[in-house]
């Protein structure tokens, strides 16, 4: 296997982002490309578009929310949807699947709402039963990549204004140490292993925030990260701007990651 690419991407919508997504599958030729808030019922996925530019997707989704999706050069080995585990299974937020030997969990992770809610509860409780389904269905001695849309900032430096934006559901010590008890099982942060200390760098701009993009104001909330055997042949983890700036943008833009081969 020679380089094996990856990239992840909250279309927010994947019928309203095929002219930013056909175009950019084109041009980066990923191996695997993650969708998250595709907000689209599975019969109603856009399939036929992605194969005739080469792709096969794999995808559970709902016609107003949510939705998870992967698209590859190559059929997965086998695929999981869900968190499996006797709870709510929200397979609209979940997908893994074995590409070239490399497990790749695909989540849209709640965004939690308001503090002192039940959707901020569900999220924190959410990142354990990943811990858990991590715990039962891999090791992480084996190569696996979890990305998505996680919706945690988890340093100063992943937000643009951090003293204002200290108790954000996304920006919280709860959701700190939710997000670190996953990491823990024994994943890192492929961004910041290549971009340690560089602030400023960010994958989601809001829209209610006038020229978010130009000044600045954002949050790193989507991730990649892998086991340390293959964190270890990460060539490169960037943000690519461009799909944010695009005509009727999503509000999050792309993030990639590379691999040597083995």
């Amino acid at each position: 296997m020679g380089i094996f690419r990856i990239a992840t991407y909250n279309v927010n919508s994947i019928r309203s982002r095929l002219h930013i997504v056909l175009p950019w599958l084109r041009e980066h030729n990923p191996d695997v490309f993650c969708l998250q808030e595709t907000k689209a019922a599975d019969g109603a996925f856009p399939v036929s578009a992605f194969a005739a530019e080469g792709y096969q997707v794999i995808f559970r989704g709902t016609k107003q929310y949510n939705g998870v999706a992967v698209a590859s050069r190559e059929k997965p080995e086998t695929v999981l949807y869900g968190l499996s585990d006797g709870g709510p299974a929200d397979e609209d937020r979940l997908i893994a699947a074995v590409y070239s030997g490399i497990t790749v969990v695909n989540t849209y992770v709640p965004q939690g709402r308001e503090k002192e809610t039940a959707h901020f509860a569900y999220k924190l409780e959410w990142f354990r039963r990943l811990r858990h389904f991590l715990e039962r269905t891999n090791s992480p001695a084996a190569p696996l990549i979890w990305c998505g849309d996680l919706n945690v900032a988890p340093t100063e430096i992943d937000v643009h204004d951090p003293k204002r934006l200290l108790g954000h559901v996304c920006f919280t010590p709860e959701v700190w140490d939710a997000y670190a008890a996953v990491r823990s099982w024994g994943l890192e942060d492929l961004f910041r292993r290549h971009h340690p200390e560089e602030p400023g760098r960010y994958t989601f701009f809001d829209y209610r925030v006038p020229a978010a993009v130009k000044r600045g104001l954002g949050w790193r909330i989507d991730h990649i990260l892998a086991t340390p055997s293959l964190a270890a042949r990460c060539l490169s983890c960037d943000i690519d701007l461009n799909p944010r700036l695009a005509v009727k943008p999503s509000d999050h833009t792309i993030l990639t990651a590379d691999f040597s081969g083995e």
